[in-house]
Order: structure tokens, then C-alpha cells, then sequence
């Protein structure tokens, strides 16, 4: 048997990746099937319903309007000593679209369906990828497999790419049944809207940039639990990442004033990633003034292609780090 199927087969034999699949399968059917039902497409019936609500919220506040200007009469000093500024609700304050049910719309909604795709996924894949070579490091099977494949780097890379190929075969049809499914909720309980060529390419775009995230997760997990020889380190380089670099140095940036302290931590950039673009502002400092938009702060934009430059950068670090200790520590 060839390296790679051996390590594929080791990858999809796991019982750790099996179970984190599972579970990141699981969470997605939750959030598809909440959507479901809670989204309801608005019928004539639907939309009569919620006249007779935003009419019944009129006639209620016409009562309150009306038993607020009785206690005026009697007291008009607890009013600002005129009863006439009271205000008067009208039926345009109630407006039938705000008693309506939620409805899920697939085209302008299903972008932030595949961003939740995307963090599921990317989570399940940082704990398999780090979970596949940190417990070969952990029980001592690195080294006994080095006995019969002696290449290190060989093994490592290896390693590496039955771990990528597994996690694009899992993303490329999770997200295929995803799409199929949040199209038949908008088909069935909610709204399609109008699918154009354009609009798939944008869908298909957006996962790719799901795929990446994913990828990135899963290459990032294993990386460091290369460098570290144990799942642990990993997770608690990434429980360091969230603690202190997110919580704490925003909160520092925040207290210093620093100039768009937003652009420092990770969850702007991923949201550029996965959005194409990410807006920050600078609250500290002086505004701009706009004739037509009024005091605009200054502004700082992420772009998916910095955002990806920096993943990338991020993870070449990370996977050279790791062939380097491979090659030179001893198998210890």
C-alpha cells in the first residue's frame, strides 16, 4: 500500500475525525432545520394576519394615546402644561411589514449560510488536523512509521496532503447538500429571488473563499501540533490567540486609542476573507465632515485579497516551521 493511502486511510479511520464530523454535521442540520421552520412565506393569508395585527397595534396605542390625554386634562403640568403636543398615532406608524413573519430569502441570504458553513467546518478541521499528527507524535506511531519510511519530510508532507484532500472532499459536498438545501428552503418555506449567472458566481466564489478558510484551519492545526508534538499545543496556542491576542489586546488598543484598533484583530479579517471587504473605523479620532453624510469617522477597509495574503502568509510560516523541526529535532 502507497504512503498516501495509508495515511488517507489512517485519516478516515480516526475516531477523533469521525466524531468531530459528525458533530459539525450535526450542528449544521440544526441550523438548516431551524431555519426552516422558522422561515414562513408570506401568503394572503400570512399578509392578512399581519394587517389584523398592525391594525389591532393601532387601535391598542389609539386607547393609550386617548387615556394619555385624559390624564393630561387633569393635570397638564405632568405633560409640559399643552395637551395638544401629544402625540397622535397614525395608521402609516404601523405598517403591515413589521408584523410579518421571518422569511428566508436564498439569494440575499445564503452568503451568511455559507459563512456558517465555513466556521463550522474550519473549526472541525483546526481539531482533526491537529488531532492526525499530534497523536502520532503522542503514542509514538511517528516513529514507527519512520522505521519502514525513513523520509521525513516525505512522511510529513504526505501527512499533509491526505489531510487537505480529505477536508475538500468533506467541504465540496457538505457545501453541495448545503446549497441544495437552503435553495429548497427558500423554494419551499421562504423566497428564491432571481438567480442569475452572476449570482451563482458570486455563491461559487464565496465558497471557494469557504474552502480556503477550511483548509487554512486544517493546515494551521496540523502545523502546529507538528511543531509542538502533541494535539495540546494547538489548541493551546489558538486558546492564546483568542485569549490574549483577541480579548486582551483589543481591550489594550482600546484604552490606548490606537487608530483603527479593529484592523488588529483576527475576526475583522476573517470577515474581510469571507466578505470580500471589511470596514473599520477610528472613533478617536476627529470626523470628516459630509454636507450630503454629516460627520463620517475616518474609515480603514480589509480586502479579501490582504486577508488572504495574510492567511497565507500565516500558514507558509507555520507548515515551513513544522518540516524544519521534523528535519532537525530528534525523534524524541
Amino acid at each position: 500500500m502507497s504512503l498516501y493511502r495509508a495515511e488517507t486511510r489512517r485519516l478516515t479511520k480516526r475516531r477523533l475525525t469521525r466524531i468531530f464530523v459528525v458533530l459539525a454535521l450535526l450542528a449544521l442540520t440544526a441550523v438548516a432545520a431551524g431555519t426552516a421552520l422558522i422561515s414562513k412565506q408570506h401568503t394572503p393569508q400570512v399578509l392578512a394576519a399581519a394587517q389584523a395585527d398592525a391594525d389591532a397595534a393601532y387601535q391598542e396605542q389609539l386607547r393609550y394615546t386617548a387615556e394619555d390625554k385624559k390624564r393630561c386634562e387633569v393635570d397638564p403640568a405632568q405633560y409640559g402644561g399643552n395637551c395638544d403636543n401629544l402625540w397622535q398615532p397614525t395608521q402609516q406608524d404601523f405598517p403591515a411589514e413589521s408584523y410579518l413573519p421571518p422569511i428566508f430569502d436564498f439569494r440575499d441570504g445564503f452568503p451568511d449560510m455559507v459563512v456558517v458553513l465555513a466556521a463550522l467546518l474550519a473549526l472541525a478541521a483546526f481539531v482533526v488536523g491537529a488531532s492526525f499528527v499530534g497523536v502520532e507524535w503522542r503514542t509514538g506511531g511517528m516513529m514507527n512509521l519512520l522505521l519502514w519510511r525513513p523520509q521525513r519530510l516525505r512522511v510529513l508532507s504526505t501527512k499533509l496532503a491526505a489531510l487537505l484532500v480529505g477536508l475538500t472532499t468533506l467541504t465540496v459536498l457538505t457545501a453541495a447538500v448545503w446549497t441544495v438545501a437552503f435553495w429548497a428552503i427558500g423554494k419551499y418555506r421562504g423566497e428564491v429571488g432571481r438567480l442569475t449567472s452572476g449570482v451563482w458566481q458570486s455563491f461559487g466564489l464565496t465558497g471557494l473563499r469557504a474552502l480556503g478558510l477550511v483548509l487554512v484551519a486544517g493546515a494551521l492545526g496540523f502545523g502546529l501540533a507538528s511543531i509542538g508534538r502533541h494535539t495540546a499545543a494547538a489548541f493551546g496556542v489558538a486558546l492564546g490567540v483568542v485569549v490574549v491576542f483577541q480579548f486582551g489586546l483589543g481591550a489594550v488598543l482600546e484604552m490606548a486609542k490606537v487608530k483603527f484598533a479593529q484592523a488588529y484583530l483576527l475576526p475583522y479579517w476573517i470577515g474581510a476573507w469571507m466578505y470580500k471587504k471589511q470596514e473599520v473605523f477610528d472613533y478617536n479620532a476627529p470626523c470628516d465632515f459630509s454636507a450630503t453624510n454629516g460627520c463620517e469617522p475616518p474609515m480603514f477597509t480589509i480586502t479579501w485579497q490582504m486577508a488572504g495574503g495574510l492567511m497565507a502568509g500565516v500558514v507558509a510560516l507555520v507548515l515551513i516551521a513544522a518540516m524544519w523541526t521534523m528535519r532537525s529535532r530528534d525523534l524524541t
